[in-house]
């Protein structure tokens, strides 16, 4: 791979005496789609929270743009440019769709992605600025995740379960926007249970099993019998 934006080196994670992640490295290059794949506590859901700086983990195992950034605090991790899009997609409520986009540019990195930007990308949001985010259907909520974190100008977006619930329609469409997303800078963490639609976008996949890395190759490079026995440890 290119130059690394950012390096995660023998990660460990803990939720209290439970150890979810055990010496887990990988590495993410500017401009790339990376995915992380797993069965359910695998530990895929707990890298992304680490990267985003809501884990405790030493400051070396996670690097980005050179600089030691493990253990957070979560609002610094934004700010040096990296944005998460929670699982549940966690919307205000209260707000409306508008309200909950400009929320994520409250920093005001420098950067593409401002309102009219994101509403050129979806331009559904556009018809519904005004709307609750509570009335929005699973799909239209979705965007309103990926458009919040993006206007934050992150150089790297974490994307956590970005299919969870969603008809097969919806998570094409939703898809159809990455290479927006990359070719306007940002890299791309995609943590995702559909294998397929994993492979189809992504330049590199990591399988985690455990807690641990259980392969991690090219997209293009890796049999679908390798995925499938480090998928499921056999």
């Amino acid at each position: 791979m290119p130059e690394s934006l950012l390096e995660v080196d023998r990660l460990d994670a803990f939720y209290g005496d439970f150890q979810a992640l055990f010496g887990l490295s990988m590495r993410v290059a500017a401009g790339a789609i990376v995915a992380v794949i797993g069965a359910n506590g695998a530990g895929k859901s707990t890298l992304l929270k680490s990267i985003a700086g809501l884990m405790d983990a030493r400051p070396e195992a996670i690097r980005f743009d050179g600089v030691a950034i493990g253990g957070g605090p979560a609002y610094r991790t934004v700010a040096r440019g990296i944005a998460l899009v929670p699982e549940g997609r966690r919307l205000f409520p209260s707000l409306s769709v508008e309200e909950n986009l400009l929320i994520g540019g409250q920093l005001r990195r420098p950067g593409p992605w401002n309102l009219a930007r994101i509403y050129e990308l979806f331009p559904m949001l556009a018809e519904r600025r005004a709307t609750p985010s509570t009335a929005l259907s699973g799909g239209q909520q979705q965007m309103v995740a990926i458009g919040r974190a993006l206007m934050s100008n992150p150089k790297l977006i974490l994307f956590d379960e970005i299919s969870l619930g969603l008809a097969p329609i919806v998570v094409r469409d939703v898809y159809t926007r990455l290479p927006s997303i990359v070719n306007a800078g940002a890299a791309v963490i995609i943590v995702e249970q559909d294998i397929m639609q994993a492979l189809a976008v992504s330049n590199h996949v990591y399988c985690l099993q455990e807690g641990r890395v259980a392969l991690a190759g090219a997209a293009g490079a890796l049999t679908r019998e390798a995925i499938a026995a480090a998928y499921f440890g056999v």
